[in-house]
């Protein structure tokens, strides 16, 4: 019952990725950790990440900006290693690592309210960022973003919203900013595949639960794109924000 839930998770919040061009993951992770657990939500969350990331870059790929593709790898990966390591030394605390990903959620979500319903929707994705943000003073808080960005990402395989937060103050282009965001997942996501494969996490009961939830990730960013061009794209992004409320706070009652 809860692996048959866990894929109607990645549905669900594939079709809120393909809406809103962000927050698959992070909207998802809660409640997969409360339905699976963290030794399978995370490297299946993570794998379809680096899949739904290498088909958006197949094409779009003339489009990465490789130099902030590169100021992102240099800062986001050793942070990256960081997160991962803190997460193996939680591992026997998982009820920290819960509450750590919650508040997250809830920040998250309370700043996209705040932002989308004072009508400073920060749209990505489908949509790229709307405007950029001031140039030399912001390259501190810009760094300490893109840090933390990687850090998250490591422990939970979330941080999307943290990076799309730094990109959306340096590509202003559409095309560029969802080439270049998909090709650091194929980065990010692809260190950590290699580092559980070779950890040992990977097993052939979390291969069958990885194929089945392929089918689920492709349903949900097909829906998405429909929903996309239908309906009221500021509409989803207030659902998106309570959702992760909602999914930060139960994280709470783990």
């Amino acid at each position: 019952m809860e692996l048959a839930l866990f894929y109607i998770v990645i549905l669900l919040a594939n079709i809120i990725q393909g809406i809103t061009g962000f927050a698959g993951t992070i909207l998802a992770m809660p409640f997969s950790l409360k339905l699976v657990g963290m030794d399978t939500a995370v490297p299946v969350l993570n794998a379809l990440g680096l899949l739904s990331g290498i088909y958006v870059f197949a094409g779009n790929y003339r489009h990465v900006d490789k130099k902030e593709l590169l100021r992102v790898a240099a800062v986001m990966i050793p942070t990256l290693l960081i997160g991962m390591w803190i997460r193996r030394r939680l591992a026997g605390s998982p009820r920290l690592l819960y509450v750590i990903l919650g508040v997250l959620a809830i920040v998250i979500g309370i700043m996209g309210l705040v932002s989308t319903l004072g009508g400073r929707s920060s749209e990505t994705g489908e949509n790229g960022p709307q405007k950029a943000s001031p140039g030399a003073s912001a390259e501190i808080p810009q760094f300490l973003l893109l840090a933390a960005a990687g850090l998250v990402h490591g422990m939970f395989v979330c941080g999307g919203p943290l990076l799309i937060g730094y990109l959306t103050g340096r590509i202003k282009e559409k095309t560029a900013f969802r080439a270049t965001i998909s090709t650091v997942w194929i980065f990010l996501n692809g260190i950590m595949l290699i580092t559980q494969i070779a950890a040992g996490q990977w097993n052939m009961q979390l291969l069958k639960v990885q194929l089945i939830s392929v089918p689920f990730l492709l349903a949900g960013m097909f829906l998405g794109g429909l929903l996309y061009k239908r309906m009221s794209q500021r509409v989803f992004m207030i659902i998106t924000y309570v959702l992760l409320l909602i999914a930060g706070a139960t994280l709470f009652f783990k």
